[in-house]
């Protein structure tokens, strides 16, 4: 599948298969985690078959099961920081979707396991994405509407429209979809509002909105 086909098909997933990634898998995941690190400067690492994370009453909270891998998200502690952790994690979601690799966005309800992972100096952990393959593929969820998180018109530019429909299938926290996409001449302006990671949010809507308008990160005004 490509990208768009991955965007509308993702979803959410808690549970998980007891089931290795097979080599073949894990080699093209760090391979393109590696990609993005150099493209970006962070430092995401695949953590593979580290069950501690998901085991505690935190998981059990968020009714996670069965995980065993994840993708931790960290980097030099910065401004831009949360919203690059959204960016490029959803780069690396998407992606895991073509791969037949179903995931979740996971803030809060996980263990840190320092040993798992490594930390440099100046860095931080953001968030964590659980990788594997899902016991389904997910629910669709409840969403706004275009012109709830934007300034579309019926006569907007058809890319403009392509982009915020895919903008809305960006997963944000508790799914607040706390963002504002305006369309300024041929520049879009991104805004957030206030709430719970609504700068990773930010970060993962941006890159949805690309992959759906088929344009590149110069459309940011």
């Amino acid at each position: 599948m490509d990208l768009k086909e991955a965007l509308k098909l993702r979803h959410s997933v808690r549970q998980y298969e007891e089931k290795e990634l097979g080599e073949d898998i894990v080699t093209k995941l760090e391979c393109f985690i590696t990609e993005i690190n150099t493209e970006s400067g962070l430092h995401i690492q695949l953590v593979k078959n580290e069950p501690r994370a998901f085991s505690g009453t935190l998981a059990h909270y968020g009714n996670f099961s069965g995980v065993t891998n994840y993708i931790a998200i960290v980097g030099k502690k910065s401004d831009t920081l949360e919203e690059d952790a959204g960016y490029y994690g959803q780069k690396i979601v998407l992606y895991a979707q073509t791969l037949g690799l179903n995931t979740c966005w996971v803030a809060m309800t996980y263990s840190k396991v320092p040993s798992a992972f490594k930390i440099g100096q100046g860095e931080k952990i953001v968030i964590v994405i659980t990788v594997g393959y899902g016991v389904d593929q997910g629910q669709e969820r409840k969403s706004k509407k275009p012109d709830d998180v934007s300034n579309i018109e019926a006569d907007s530019p058809e890319w403009f429209k392509e982009g915020i429909d895919a903008a809305l299938l960006a997963p944000t926290a508790l799914n607040q979809q706390k963002f504002k996409l305006i369309l300024l001449d041929d520049k879009v302006k991104a805004k957030t509002g206030l709430g719970f990671n609504t700068k990773i949010d930010l970060g993962i809507v941006k890159y949805n909105f690309e992959v759906g308008s088929g344009k590149d990160h110069d459309i940011w005004a």
